[in-house]
C-alpha cells in the first residue's frame, strides 16, 4: 500500500501493495500528456498477480473512446448513478464495465472512509483490505488539468500506472489532490448524497479506516 502525501505530514493511503508501515512517496515519473493509451492505439492490461476475486481482463478490441456511459453502483444504503467517460478515459471505463459486468464489484465492502483533509470512499476491493486487486494492472489516463470536487469518481493506485479495480468516490471538495489519480465518471446529486450520508456517520473508532455505516456495494447495473 502506498501513501500519498498531503497536507502538513497528513498521508492517505489510497491503494496498493506495499506495508502500511512504509513512509510515503513522491511520484517522479507521473504522465502529464493529454492523449490515453486508447486514444494512442490500444488498451494494454498485464497481468499483475493474484485476484482478490476470480475475473476475465478486459476485452482490448473495439475499446470506445467516445461518449459516455452510465453505471448504477446498488449500494446498501442507496443507489448511487455515475456518468463514465469514456472519452477522458476509454482504458479506465473499458475495465470498469469489463468487472462489473463479471459481478467483480458484487457483494464487495467499501472499504475505507476518509474524513480529514481530504474526503472520499474507497471501493473495488473485494478482500476489503486495501490490497486486493483484479490480477492486472493499467496505464494512468491523467493530465495536469485534473481535480477532485465533489461527485468524482476516480482510480485509486499504488503508484504510477497501477490501476486495477479499486475506485474511490469523492463526497467533499478534495482539491488537495495532485492529479495523479485517473478521473473516469462523475456521481448523481442524489448518489453524492447516499455517499455523503454515509461518510457522515465517520470511521471506526478500532481502525480509524472502516465507515461505521454500512457501506456494501450488493450489485452494479450498466445502461
Amino acid at each position: 500500500m502506498r501513501y500519498v502525501p498531503l497536507l502538513a505530514g497528513s498521508l492517505l493511503l489510497l491503494a496498493g501493495c506495499v506495508s502500511p508501515s512504509q513512509p510515503g512517496y513522491t511520484v517522479d515519473d507521473q504522465p502529464s500528456a493529454d492523449t490515453s493509451p486508447a486514444q494512442a492505439g490500444a488498451c494494454e492490461y498485464p497481468s499483475d498477480g493474484q485476484a482478490a476475486k476470480p475475473v476475465n481482463p478486459p476485452s482490448t478490441t473495439d475499446v470506445k473512446t467516445e461518449g459516455e456511459a452510465v453505471a448504477t453502483l446498488h449500494l446498501t444504503a442507496g443507489d448511487v448513478e455515475i456518468t463514465l467517460d469514456r472519452a477522458t478515459a476509454p482504458c479506465t471505463v473499458n475495465s470498469f464495465e469489463s468487472l462489473a459486468k463479471q459481478g467483480y464489484f458484487d457483494d464487495t465492502a467499501c472499504h475505507r472512509l476518509t474524513t480529514d483533509g481530504i474526503y472520499v470512499l474507497q471501493c473495488g476491493d473485494p478482500s476489503a483490505t486495501g490490497s486486493g486487486g483484479p490480477g492486472y494492472s493499467f496505464a494512468d489516463e491523467t493530465n495536469e488539468s485534473m481535480s477532485y470536487p465533489p461527485g468524482t469518481v476516480a482510480m485509486a493506485n499504488a503508484g504510477p500506472d497501477t490501476n486495477g479495480s479499486q475506485f474511490f468516490l469523492v463526497w467533499a471538495d478534495s482539491s488537495q489532490l495532485p492529479p495523479d489519480y485517473t478521473v473516469f465518471g462523475m456521481m448523481d446529486e442524489a448518489g453524492l448524497e447516499v455517499v455523503a450520508g454515509i461518510a457522515a456517520e465517520g470511521v471506526a473508532l478500532e481502525d480509524q479506516t472502516s465507515p461505521n455505516a454500512e457501506a456494501i456495494i450488493e450489485s452494479v447495473t450498466l445502461g
